[in-house]
């Protein structure tokens, strides 16, 4: 039903969000498509209608019930309270992500794609997330240059950059830097100089669009300082695409690279709005702090090892097996191997995720890309065997939902299948790509007036005072 629900809204122009709000009774209005090349000239046509049809729903429906929360949600970190509004994306148990309605192998199809290239552009992503429409060739080339043409850093923040320690994580580098552009922040001068709120959005769109332009020469100078003794990043080419720029100035030229890069930085974008980065960027921004302040407050969250630095972890795993029982060990010893970590407390790392109850899309984007470019590398048989093998084993202990690998079961071979062995670096690849997402969410955030978020917390006696009276 939902790829149903989504195809009727392509064939009609109507967002996934508004065919969505019309299924449940909401007085809508339904946007039509606009060709312009300019992101900014669409969304000011789009953004009026889009706040006439939350305030309509809202109207006629702000009173609806649509969750319960239960002791364990507040316990458990949340878990299933439904409490955010994200229009960007949406995690589904089954089906996994949507793009603004769009699955992944639909967005690989749909999406324009760079010259000579078979994997989907970023920037093309991006235009769906703010609009919720698949832009054009000429829209997404008109994207490609303007963030080409916002790319310059200041240079106090390429001075700072280039005054810390190599030893400093590149994770903290990233935030660091990120937070020092505030600077650059028009959203924040325009705010101290009292524009209304009405065009709080345009503002922030300014800053999403300067940092997302700045990232890939940001990242690629942590690259080059920390691993390949500060050399230069060269320069930022108008004619090439976000993701060619950035594997240039890494110092990656080769073309499958740079195609793994396209698929990476657009698949690892979003996904939905609970997760730490997303929520945190979301937050942060709820208190009118910039997008600068606010993406660095997200970046803070993504350095944990229980969400960005998850691929360090799986790679350090692959290691341990390669080295303990061979990379080709037989099936029957790699499951030995498991159950023998799984008695002793440890975990399988890349495999479970807190929403999805069956293999992540995006392992299995990046599982077919292995497949077609690097089918004998041996870490990638390695982690095809752990997938023949993982999920009967976690099955087995009656402990596990969901079996299944995530996105970081696979991205960390592939990065040193081409070179890139420097695990360290790899979160800061998930954040350029992240910024994508949260940044597209933050423009709406403003755009539809949500205000400082705030929920209500409990102490213990409280709750157990409440469940007695609700008794």
């Amino acid at each position: 039903m939902a790829i149903i629900r989504a195809l009727l809204s392509r064939a009609s122009g109507v967002h996934f969000q508004a065919a969505q709000a019309q299924k449940f009774g909401a007085a809508i209005t339904v946007p039509c498509r606009f060709e312009s090349t300019s992101l900014k000239d669409v969304l000011k046509q789009k953004v009026p209608i889009e706040q006439d049809n939350v305030k309509n729903f809202r109207k006629e429906h702000g009173s609806t019930v649509i969750g319960e929360v239960t002791v364990d949600m507040a316990y458990g970190g949340m878990r299933g309270i439904k409490g955010l509004v994200c229009e960007t994306s949406v995690l589904d148990p089954e089906e996994g992500i949507r793009f603004r309605g769009y699955s992944i192998p639909e967005c690989q199809k749909l999406l324009p794609k760079g010259p000579g290239g078979q994997e989907p552009l970023p920037e093309g992503l991006f235009w769906l997330l703010a609009t919720g429409d698949i832009p054009t060739e000429a829209q997404v080339k008109s994207l490609s240059q303007e963030w080409a043409s916002r790319a310059d850093l200041p240079q106090h923040v390429v001075t700072m950059l280039n005054n810390f320690p190599n030893h400093l994580h590149p994770m903290a580098q990233l935030c660091a830097a990120v937070a020092a552009l505030h600077s650059e922040s028009k959203f924040a001068k325009a705010y101290q100089s009292g524009i209304p709120k009405k065009q709080y959005w345009e503002y922030v769109y300014e800053d999403a669009m300067d940092l997302i332009a700045k990232l890939p020469p940001l990242a690629a100078t942590i690259y080059r300082n920390t691993y390949k003794d500060g050399s230069s990043i060269g320069g930022i080419k108008s004619d090439w695409d976000w993701s060619k720029n950035f594997s240039s100035m890494l110092g990656y030229e080769d073309q499958q690279f740079i195609e793994l890069m396209r698929l990476y930085l657009t698949i690892h974008s979003d996904h939905e709005g609970g997760n730490v980065s997303a929520h945190a960027t979301h937050l942060v921004g709820s208190a009118l702090s910039d997008p600068y302040l606010s993406f660095c407050g997200g970046m803070c969250g993504l350095a944990g090892p229980l969400h960005g630095l998850a691929n360090q972890e799986v790679l350090i795993f692959l290691t341990k097996i390669a080295k303990s029982i061979g990379a080709d060990a037989s099936e029957d010893k790699l499951k030995d191997f498991l159950v023998s970590e799984l008695k002793q407390g440890r975990v399988v790392p890349g495999y479970g995720h807190a929403v999805l109850r069956k293999t992540d899309p995006r392992y299995t984007c990046q599982r077919e890309f292995a497949l077609k470019h690097l089918p004998n590398d041996p870490m990638f048989k390695l982690v095809s065997n752990i997938y023949k093998v993982t999920p009967p084993v976690l099955l087995d202990t009656g402990k596990i939902k969901n079996p299944w690998p995530n996105v970081d079961a696979h991205s960390g071979v592939l990065l040193q299948y081409y070179g890139m062995k420097e695990m360290n670096y790899y979160t800061v690849l998930f954040g350029v790509s992240r910024a994508l997402g949260v940044m597209a969410s933050l423009i709406w955030d403003r755009a539809l007036n949500l205000p400082i978020e705030r929920p209500k917390s409990m102490s213990t006696p409280g709750l157990m005072k409440l469940t007695k009276a609700k008794k």
